[in-house]
Formats: structure tokens, sequence, C-alpha cells
């Protein structure tokens, strides 16, 4: 019986699929102790076919099931239900994992007992410039303002998240699978967890590389639907949404109000210059910060673009959240387009 099932839900991502497969078979864990579970979410892009042919060539055991498109949470569901490992941890298609990646969590779930882990994400070297722009949005703190999982966390917990997540097989017997939100689901699965008294925490070395999206139109609606997620979490759960998440929501408002009452102000060319040098010293910090993470001028200028879009798309998806009763829906149809 393998010790570890990687559980990874996919939908219509067959060339990333390639290539975590490739980071996989380069692992130096025995591939004896884990099983590979890919839960198709109702693809339509050959990945069936490749996957029963890959199978059968790849000294790892792949396991492959499909289901109508119901979401990744099902999809991950159905994986827990059929897997056979002690552990179940999930990983995002769109992810490439290092070779000492699953070495490094069961080294530190000999020496640190945990019933739920996760672990960080970051770039890959190969990844190109709008990824990387992309990958300096989301992981710096001036562009989550410290609110995303890691040592450093202002929000004192660490809530695992679906890229690089991992549990105790008795944690999925205990409170079940993962909920019906589309976005969130995963921040949902971990304070479930906390709430039923589950020892949780981060393995800092087992970082996955992770893709995300791959244009700024899908990276835009990913956003948005964080803004929208962020207000479904605080109505399921105490302590989830806080005053640093409505930040961006307030620089939406307060960029709308002040282009509305602008002509209107007293020093007009004195607020506007105002205005502007905050825009510029924001912009320049990014650059300055993405030049020495990446030394790519490329990246560097399309993370202040990046930065912006991950701002303003969080704080409208909050802001239109809140005006829905009940669960609140971002973009659903041709989500990944």
């Amino acid at each position: 019986m393998p010790k570890y099932s990687i559980i990874i839900a996919i939908y219509n991502r067959l060339e990333e699929a390639k290539e975590l497969l490739d980071s996989v078979e380069k692992f130096d864990f025995p591939f004896s102790d884990f099983e590979l579970i890919f839960s198709d979410d109702g693809s339509n892009d050959g990945f069936t076919e490749y996957i029963d042919e890959y199978s059968k060539n790849s000294e790892i055991e792949i396991v492959y099931i499909k289901q109508q498109n119901q979401g990744p949470g099902a999809a991950r569901n159905k994986a827990m239900e059929i897997a056979k490992g002690e552990y179940f941890i999930f990983v995002d298609s769109d992810c490439m994992i290092p070779k000492d990646w699953l070495s490094k969590i069961d080294y530190h779930l000999k020496n640190e007992y945990l019933d739920a882990f996760g672990g960080p994400d970051t770039f890959h070297p190969s990844f190109s410039p709008l990824l990387k722009a992309i990958n300096y949005s989301m992981t710096s703190f001036i562009g989550t303002g410290g609110t995303r999982g890691g040592k450093n966390n202002i929000q004192k917990k660490f809530y695992p998240r679906s890229f690089n997540m991992g549990l105790h097989r008795k944690v999925f017997q205990n409170i079940g699978g993962m909920g019906s939100l589309r976005h969130g689901q995963d921040m949902d699965f971990s304070a479930r967890i906390y709430k039923a008294g589950f020892k949780v925490g981060l393995i800092p070395n087992a970082f996955v590389y992770h893709k995300r999206r791959t244009s700024l139109k899908r990276f835009f609606k990913q956003i948005f639907n964080w803004g929208v997620a962020r207000i479904n979490l605080g109505r399921m759960h105490e302590g989830m949404l806080k005053p640093i998440h409505f930040l961006p929501a307030l620089v939406v408002f307060g960029t709308i109000i002040f282009g509305i009452c602008w002509s209107f102000l007293p020093y007009q060319k004195e607020m506007g210059l105002l205005f502007l040098g905050g825009i510029l010293f924001i912009s320049v910090f990014a650059f300055v910060q993405s030049l020495m993470m990446y030394k790519n001028l490329e990246a560097a200028f399309l993370s202040i673009i990046t930065l912006f879009i991950q701002i303003y798309a969080y704080g409208i998806g909050l802001l239109y959240g809140l005006t829905q009763k009940g669960t609140a829906k971002g973009f659903t149809k041709n989500y990944y387009k």
C-alpha cells in the first residue's frame, strides 16, 4: 500500500499535465510509496487517451478517473474516495514539482506529526516573463498585504491551499470532503479542519512551481473570483474576512470617487499630482523588487501591470460579492478562456 496518494484535479490542462508528469518521474522518493491520481473534471482535450497510453510505460502507479464537469472540489472528493494512501496530497495540474518535494514532506511528518499541512508555491526559472510577473504579484507583500499563507502570515493561521496541500486519511473520514464552493473550497476545507481540532502546519521547504494563469485576462478572472470567494468564506467562517481584505476594495472605491469628484476638488493640480505620485511610487517599488527577484526587465515591467490587476480585480470581486445574497458567484462560464 502506498503511503501517499498525490491527487491532481484536472480540466483541459493536457500540456501542463505533461510537465507535471515529467517532474514526478524525477522524484528521489521511492515510486512504490506513492500513487498518482488524476481526477478529470470532464476534459475534452485528449487527456484521457494521453494518460491511458502514458501509464502503460511508466513505473509510477497512475490512477485515472473521470466525472462530468462539477468543479475541482468534487473531483478531489472523488479521488479521496478511492485513494489508497495514508496521506492525501493535492497538487494543481499547472504545477511542476521539485524532485525532493515528497522527500521533504515525508521527513517533516516523521519528525513533527501533522494531521494536515501545506507548502508554498513559487516560480521556475523556465517560466515566461508574464508568469514570473504573476508570481510576483501573488506572493509579494505589496500584492497580498501579508494575507497569503506563510511563516510571516499576518492572519496568524496558515490555511493550506489545494495547489500544495496534504491531510491524513482520518481527516477525510472525520469531516468529509471539500464543500460546494467553486472558488475558495480549499480555504473552506482548511477552516473545517481547524474547527475539528486537527493539527495543521506549514512545511516551508516543500514548495511547488506554480504556473497559475497564462494570460492577463485569465489572471483578472481568477483574482476577481478570489475577491468573491473571500466574501463567501467570511460568511461561512468567523475570522476569515478581516479589515485587511477590504484594502483593495477601498482602493477601487477611492479611485472611483476621486475620478468623479476631481473636477470639483480644490487644489486640483496638487491632488492630481499626489494621486499620480502614489501610483508612480508603487510602480517603481514593484519594478525594482521584481527586477531584483528575476533579473529580467520584461518581467519587472509586467509586474507593475499584474500588481495593479491583482489589486483592482480583487477589490472589484469583493465589492461584487457583497452585493449578492447567499453564496456569491463570480465568473463561471468560459472561466479558463
